[in-house]
């Protein structure tokens, strides 16, 4: 990679239906000081878009794709990145299960353009594979450098974390720090959130979050990387 790369800081965040302390979770991601959020378990019922823009506002970020058509996914981004098209996915539905799904956009920052993608997979075991290879699909098709996070509900041993990473840079093990947990903030004991990079994109850092804060904030600790992307042409 060029050594002129252009910094971006993510956060990858499972926010719990913001069932917990609202004020400590907005203060963990201001803190983070963040380019762009990828949010699971996001608004997505009743007047869902004036709630995600509440969320982003309470973070100093904007909407950039999500919600409702993403089932919960939400991506977000400060003004330093353009956002220049987006989409949502919806897994197909398994009776009786959650309804699952992804949210894409295409960015521009410092005059690279990448895919900035996340999603949040089934807890049913059965169910995770193909849940996980509908996002690898948009993944791997996508031309752009891309940057995925998610919640895998399994470790990197399982099936479809195994699908999702193929191909791609797990950050945490690109730092050696993939012995911090991620889940569950009362009682640490899985890494089941994860981001995930292109080849192009270089890992400069990688952080799990655990604070009195994060503890309040959700039920997931925060995953916060920081990255050097490709230079633009």
């Amino acid at each position: 990679m060029p050594a002129a790369g252009v910094p971006l800081r993510v956060v990858s965040y499972n926010i719990h239906s913001q069932r917990d302390d609202t004020a400590a979770l907005a203060e963990v991601v201001r803190a983070a000081g963040p380019d762009v959020v990828i949010v699971q378990e996001g608004p997505r019922r009743f007047r869902w878009r004036q709630k995600c823009a509440t969320l982003a506002d309470s973070f100093g970020l904007v909407v950039a794709a999500g919600g409702l058509p993403s089932l919960g996914n939400l991506l977000l981004t400060s003004l330093r990145v353009r956002v220049t098209a987006t989409r949502c996915q919806r897994y197909p539905l398994t009776p009786g299960r959650h309804l699952r799904g992804a949210a894409y956009a295409e960015c521009l920052v410092g005059g690279t353009r990448f895919l900035l993608a996340g999603s949040h997979l089934s807890t049913d075991p059965a169910e995770r594979p193909g849940q996980a290879a509908a996002f690898k699909r948009e993944l791997a098709a996508a031309t752009l450098p891309v940057v995925a996070g998610a919640d895998l509900n399994e470790g990197p041993d399982g099936p479809a974390w195994r699908t999702v990473a193929e191909g791609l840079t797990d950050a945490a093990v690109a730092m050696d720090r993939a012995d911090r947990h991620t889940y569950s903030c009362a009682n640490p004991r899985r890494r089941i959130d994860a981001l995930f990079v292109d080849p192009r994109v270089e890992v400069v850092d990688y952080d799990v979050v655990d604070t009195p804060r994060t503890r309040q904030a959700s039920d997931h600790f925060p995953v916060l990387v920081d990255l050097l992307l490709p230079a633009g042409d």
